[in-house]
């Protein structure tokens, strides 16, 4: 498999970088995720030796011959060794301090890295060339005795380190003879002895995410790939607010030169609530306890109601799409987009999946803060919306940007909506409210099952009155509107299967859209056809689906977006929410039971 998306994330929940298959920075915003890339050349391919060339930090060994790297057993942790042709060999670790100190997480905006001669006596050369203004201008410089700062636009950036300040500035070659510690953080006096102090963080920081990792429920078979996905996701979160977003990157393409290149740093709703699916199927509560806060603050700030696609990290309403000129784009191929305008359109799914995702609080009693009356109420505002609407056309989950329809899988998620608060309401003691919410979600199935059923090819359709296809209407199932016994599911999965499975992949869709037809499966499509194979009693088949799916995997046990059926090839931001829900739903829903192990 050709896997050029061979990225390994760091990160601290605060701020993030993917790492290359050489132990480069490549990519990372600062402060928080949505922020300008101190580290942009992912997005800007120039060779790293030109004068020119800017947003990376590499600490290279010189005639390298071999590189392995690994993560820290069940954290966030990277570790990278480099050995030359003579054997000589240095270790590299990076990571993201993260880790309770004072009562509070300490999640700074910093980059840390250690680096130990392991063999011999090795010569390394460090170019740190972090970029400013989305990758048009290098920052200025100052120095001193051990420390370098760099002016960035949204915060001044200080290295304090161990290493001589003049070699790094001058990118000299020079000898390993001790450990050397680089700490990249904001620009105060780092007041302790660095050594120990960094030291001190990495081991804090370890124990912190194994910790983590501990409490979890995971199934008994492909525990790496869970493990590896929860952690991923949980990278995702914007801890501060508690927003989830997407990927951590923007405008790595959906397939070669197909101007299909979207920034995903920011948190739509419909991507967040599959997250929080996922990490409760693992027990993983401080993930859903802080995204519902967000949550609140959403719905308590929206505009006459209306919810948004998506938001800022921050909560923000406007994501103004524009393109930075000052990056080539992923392999040359741009254009780089900041910002989103699919936060303009109208997608009704939004309504249910706030409701979703808001309706384990009023049952869980493990939570700290259980959802009650007032809650209750609040959503009731979401789901008169999803009442209005629900047989609206929007632009769908997929973000048509031209064109609309009343989408069968934005109807379904209008039907949970009133369903669940029909569950909530039951749950709260409110019989009248419950009998109110259970009579609209009756109106909304039905007015679904006679708009969305076709009778001549006997099966759902993606739109009410249309006979065409998406992979969302698999969804179905998982929404609970039609069972796997039901033959309507059946003869609908059968139809997808021959309209959009190329092989061992799935599309979203096979029809024409904004930008022409599209070529690459997207990933979490394969991943729900895996848990309908599973749900219908084809389980070997669901089995080794699930398995060639984990093959396609990175080095760092992720998957991004998209992928070419045809070469394996990985496309599209990464590392990808969706395609880590489904990896951890698929391992959960198909491992056999602990109880087997006995």
């Amino acid at each position: 498999m050709t896997a050029t998306l061979d990225l390994w994330p760091i990160g601290n929940c605060q701020v993030s970088a993917l790492v290359d298959r050489n132990g480069r920075f490549v990519w990372g915003c600062v402060p928080r995720v949505d922020g300008d890339p101190a580290f942009s050349s992912l997005l800007d391919p120039a060779e790293r030796a030109a004068p020119g060339a800017r947003g990376f930090w590499e600490i290279d060994l010189e005639d390298c011959v071999t590189t392995t790297q690994h993560y820290v057993r069940n954290t966030p942790v990277l570790v990278t060794r480099h050995t030359d042709s003579a054997g000589n060999s240095v270790e590299i670790t990076d990571f993201c301090p993260r880790f309770f100190r004072r009562g509070r997480m300490f999640r700074p905006v910093a980059f840390a890295r250690i680096v130990r001669p392991v063999v011999g006596s090795p010569r390394i050369r460090i170019r740190l060339r972090p970029s400013r203004d989305w990758g048009a201008r290098d920052p200025a410089q100052t120095r001193g005795t051990n420390h370098i700062r760099y002016l960035l636009d949204a915060m001044t950036m200080r290295l304090t380190t161990t290493a001589p300040v003049g070699w790094i500035l001058d990118e000299r070659l020079f000898r390993v003879e001790r450990p050397l510690h680089f700490f990249l953080g904001p620009d105060e006096s780092f007041s302790e002895d660095l050594r120990p102090a960094l030291d001190t963080m990495l081991d804090r920081t370890v124990r912190e995410w194994q910790a983590w990792v501990r409490g979890l429920a995971i199934p008994v078979e492909w525990q790496e790939a869970v493990i590896r996905s929860a952690i991923t996701l949980k990278l995702c979160q914007h801890e501060e607010t508690g927003a989830i977003v997407a990927a951590l990157t923007t405008s790595i393409p959906e397939h070669a030169d197909s101007g299909r290149n979207w920034d995903y740093r920011y948190c739509w709703i419909r991507d967040a609530y599959y997250t929080v699916q996922a990490l409760n199927r693992l027990g993983a509560l401080d993930v859903l306890e802080s995204y519902l806060e967000y949550l609140r603050n959403i719905v308590d700030n929206a505009r006459g109601g209306h919810i948004q696609p998506l938001y800022g990290v921050g909560g923000e309403a406007t994501l103004t799409e524009w393109i930075a000129e000052g990056l080539a784009g992923y392999r040359g191929m741009g254009p780089v987009r900041v910002g989103n305008q699919a936060a303009e359109q109208i997608q009704h799914d939004a309504y249910g999946q706030i409701v979703l995702s808001n309706t384990q609080s009023f049952f869980d009693q493990r939570l700290f803060r259980m959802s009650g009356i007032d809650d209750f109420h609040a959503l009731e505002t979401v789901g008169e919306l999803a009442w209005q609407v629900h047989d609206k056309p929007d632009a769908g989950l997929w973000e048509l940007r031209t064109r609309s329809h009343v989408h069968t899988y934005s109807a379904a998620m209008c039907w949970a909506a009133c369903d669940r608060l029909a569950n909530a309401a039951s749950a709260l003691g409110l019989p009248e409210r419950a009998t109110f919410w259970q009579d609209r979600a009756d109106t909304i199935r039905a007015a679904i099952e006679k708009a969305a059923w076709r009778d001549e090819t006997g099966r759902m359709s993606a739109t009410f009155g249309g006979d065409d296809l998406d992979a969302s209407i698999i969804q179905l199932l998982d929404l609970r509107f039609l069972s796997p016994g039901d033959p309507r599911f059946g003869s609908t999965l059968t139809a997808v299967e021959e309209g959009l499975r190329r092989g061992s992949n799935m599309l979203r869709y096979a029809t024409e859209d904004d930008f022409g037809l599209p070529s690459t499966a997207f990933n979490v499509c394969t991943f729900w056809l895996i848990e309908a194979l599973h749900a219908t009693g084809r389980n070997r088949e669901a089995r080794d689906l699930f398995e060639e799916m984990l093959s396609r995997r990175t080095s760092a046990g992720l998957l991004s977006e998209d992928i070419d059926p045809i070469t394996g090839e990985l496309w599209g931001n990464y590392p990808q929410t969706y395609s880590l829900v489904g990896m951890i739903n698929c391992a959960v829903l198909l491992s056999k039971p602990w109880s087997a192990l006995r």
